[in-house]
């Protein structure tokens, strides 16, 4: 579980922390970047040959059985450092055609975040009938799931009885017999990844994902690639820019991630950034007359939940079915609602209803961001987090006494958070897989203007990270979104849509530092 990444944009859930969410480091939501051996380099006549079949393939559309979309099966390799060895692995894609009026443009793709988010589900969800109506209408909307995501070959971990009991360890440890359990609880749940899909989890990392959306571009008929990304979706568009920065056409990173940073900073920049949006919940809490949390702001209101985080740890509290809510569910529970302002009032009556001995509220917004069903089976959003991150990225900790030595710089950026998300960056120290990923600098020399989005109180990407990743861009245009929540785009901000909107349809990016 990694602070790092699994983050949630409008229309999914997403993720972000520990056992809250897994995250191994490195990855693509946010930190890592290729390793030196997969950044760009001269394409040999074997390799080209070989990848010759999978940028020719034709793609066989029919009928999702959703509405107004079409589905595909595309290949790729499954090791782009062996192209012809005759091993593929196939990818599911989805799109909604251009609806006019007006001349098509070309297609659209577009990733939620994650890793791990399926871009057909947002798509079919949001993205397809949700973005403004003039880009829907010039653009074929198109979704690839990426390797290791939902319906591309799906990375398995832990069946459901398994998961509901590794979100309900201890990720606070008291004493060393707790510390052991954390540490056996992640080290079962990466045996089980490489039990379950050990063929797949050396070829998940975000540089490959990005070399998929290359074949998938050519596949379509786009001569570049136009793409909006949120979250962990910007690493991996930055990423593709890197690689190919000559076929980028109109790129929107919003939410941003920043690959220069390795995983322990990326890790404690994300706690302090929950902490942000928890004080601005707290803020507006005071003024309601149902907040659980007292009325005198920030200071109080933190004294108070963690009051109840403590008395959770000691007695966790009935919830009306066979789980019970300790601390760890309660606190994702409080973290899920912190990716989107509309969740404040349910979080408000949620912790009210845990204060008063039923942990259900709260129980219902931690399964909403491990994305687990009421038949209580859970989507693959927590095991494909864990496969990419921990390959993008060397692990945050090397053991828990490397946590024990950061516990004071994570609770310095949350006294309420810190200490549970630094437990969580632990998860990758025990995969199976070594990460490939390095964090360093992209720069995409000679790309066309690429739009990075900040939300100047984003929980799960802070702002900093935006101004970052524009700094490190070679065209990179600032535009900053001066709110609450995870990302700006379609939220109801018409100065950021209208921003947007005029990039992809014109081509014409929003001047450098334009704020909203």
């Amino acid at each position: 579980m990694d602070t790092r990444r699994l983050l949630r944009t409008t229309g999914v859930v997403i993720a972000a922390a520990g056992m809250l969410v897994s995250g191994c480091t490195s990855g693509d939501s946010g930190p890592h970047a290729a390793a030196s051996s997969d950044r760009p380099q001269p394409r040999s006549t074997a390799a080209a040959a070989a990848l010759k079949p999978y940028y020719e393939q034709r793609l066989t559309w029919r009928d999702c059985g959703v509405p107004g979309f079409e589905c595909a099966t595309m290949k790729a390799p499954l090791d782009y450092a062996d192209p012809g060895n005759g091993k593929d692995i196939e990818l599911a894609v989805s799109r909604k055609k251009a609806t006019g009026p007006g001349k098509r443009l070309g297609s659209l793709l577009v990733n939620p975040g994650g890793p791990g988010g399926s871009a057909i589900g947002y798509l079919q969800a949001y993205a397809g009938i949700g973005y403004p109506a003039p880009v829907r209408a010039q653009y074929d909307i198109v979704a690839v799931d990426p390797r290791g995501v939902a319906r591309s070959a799906p990375v398995e971990c832990l069946g459901g009885p398994q998961m509901d009991a590794y979100t309900q360890v201890d990720q606070t440890p008291d004493d060393a017999a707790e510390r052991a359990a954390l540490v056996k609880a992640f080290k079962e749940f990466a045996a089980g990844c490489e039990r379950r899909s050990g063929r797949v989890l050396p070829h998940v990392s975000t540089v490959e994902a990005a070399k998929d959306m290359d074949l998938l571009r050519e596949i379509l008929g786009d001569e570049k690639l136009t793409y909006v990304g949120a979250s962990y979706g910007t690493f991996l568009g930055a990423t593709y820019a890197e690689l190919f920065p000559q076929r980028v056409g109109r790129l929107v990173l919003d939410g941003a991630m920043d690959p220069a940073l390795p995983a322990i900073d990326l890790n404690r920049d994300q706690t302090g950034g929950f902490e942000t949006a928890f004080r601005s919940f707290a803020k507006d809490c005071a003024t309601r007359s149902d907040c659980p949390l007292g009325t005198g702001g920030p200071d109080e209101a933190a004294r108070r939940l963690q009051e109840l985080f403590t008395k959770l740890d000691a007695q966790p509290v009935p919830t009306g079915e066979r789980r019970t809510l300790g601390e760890s569910l309660a606190t994702t529970g409080v973290i899920a609602a912190m990716y989107d302002e509309s969740a404040w009032p349910q979080l408000r009556e949620a912790i009210r209803q845990a204060m008063d001995g039923d942990g259900a509220g709260l129980l219902g917004l931690a399964d909403s961001y491990y994305e687990r069903e009421p038949n209580g089976k859970y989507a693959n959003l927590m095991f494909a987090n864990a496969a990419v991150n921990c390959l993008d990225l060397p692990a945050a900790f090397s053991g828990p006494d490397a946590v024990e030595a950061a516990l004071p710089s994570f609770e310095k950026a949350s006294p309420l958070f810190g200490a549970g998300l630094a437990w969580a960056s632990l998860n990758c120290a025990y995969w199976p897989v070594k990460a490939t990923g390095t964090p360093h600098a992209l720069k995409a020399e000679g790309a066309a203007p690429i739009v990075v989005v900040g939300t100047t109180r984003d929980p799960a990407t802070p702002y900093k990270w935006a101004q970052a990743l524009a700094g490190q861009l070679d065209s990179g245009v600032l535009l900053t979104y001066d709110g609450d929540g995870h990302t700006a785009y379609g939220r109801g901000s018409a100065c950021i849509d209208t921003a947007i909107n005029q990039y992809l349809l014109t081509g014409e990016a929003p001047k450098d530092g334009k704020r909203c």
